[in-house]
This record gives C-alpha cells, sequence and structure tokens, in this order.
C-alpha cells in the first residue's frame, strides 16, 4: 500500500487546488508503478479518469464545501482510494438538468459514474468526507 498526504503547499496541509491535487495523486501512481523515464503504465483514459474524480472532489470542497480540511490518496490492491473532506454538512447532490447557460453541474455525476463506490461521511462536529475507489485496470 502505499499513500500520499506531503507535501504540503504553501502553510497549507491540504491541496489549495485542484492542481495540486491533481500533481499528489499523479506523483503517488509514478511512485506507485513506475517506468523509464517517469512513463505511468496506465491506459490514458485510467490516468485522465483518476484526475478528473481527484479535481472534481478538490473543486468541490473549495467552492461548495468551505475549503479542503483532510485529503488522503491510496493505492492498494489495483485501487485509487480517494478521501477529500470539507467543512460543509451538506451532501453533495445530483441537481436537476444541466444548464448549459452557467458553469458547473457536470462533476458530482461524473465522479459517480467513474468511481466504483462513493461514500459521503459525516463528521460529528460538522463537515463531511467523501471517499471513493477507482480501479486502475
Amino acid at each position: 500500500m502505499t499513500t500520499v498526504e506531503p507535501p504540503c503547499d504553501a502553510e497549507n496541509t491540504f491541496p489549495a487546488s485542484a492542481a495540486a491535487a491533481r500533481g499528489r495523486v499523479r506523483t503517488l501512481l509514478a511512485g506507485h508503478l513506475p517506468l523509464p523515464d517517469g512513463e505511468l503504465p496506465l491506459a490514458d483514459r485510467v490516468v485522465t479518469d483518476v484526475l478528473l474524480v481527484t479535481s472534481e472532489l478538490v473543486t468541490n470542497a473549495i467552492r461548495h464545501g468551505g475549503g479542503v480540511t483532510g485529503f488522503t490518496a491510496t493505492v492498494e490492491d489495483g485501487c485509487l482510494y480517494l478521501t477529500v473532506s470539507d467543512a460543509s454538512s451538506a451532501r453533495p447532490v445530483r441537481s436537476g438538468p444541466v444548464d448549459h447557460n452557467r458553469p458547473g453541474g457536470y462533476g458530482w455525476p461524473l465522479v459517480c459514474a467513474v468511481a466504483e463506490y462513493v461514500t459521503v461521511t459525516p463528521h460529528a462536529g460538522g463537515g463531511k468526507s467523501v471517499s471513493v475507489r477507482v480501479r486502475l485496470g
């Protein structure tokens, strides 16, 4: 099992942006499954899916959840396990039909479609964690 948490973004234990979170996950994948020249031995589609899920969860935590309060990524048994926590107790919801005249509305359905499972765990003192498992092969 390989887990990534550090390195930290400036003065913050958690990624401050979706790009920073994607960087951590890419580093985890490369460190866990290295090939010469830093190539990933995963299908491009798998890497794209994993990075998309990472971006969506972190972006949702920032935009709707009051910021990222926890972040872990682990590779085990051919799967990526990713948990993103935020300060909001509100569960993610699939909004109605996507309004093509305004941004947003695509992320949560994409996460649910790509991940093998998705769980939302409320925290006793407020906030929640969203955990996913994405198969790497």
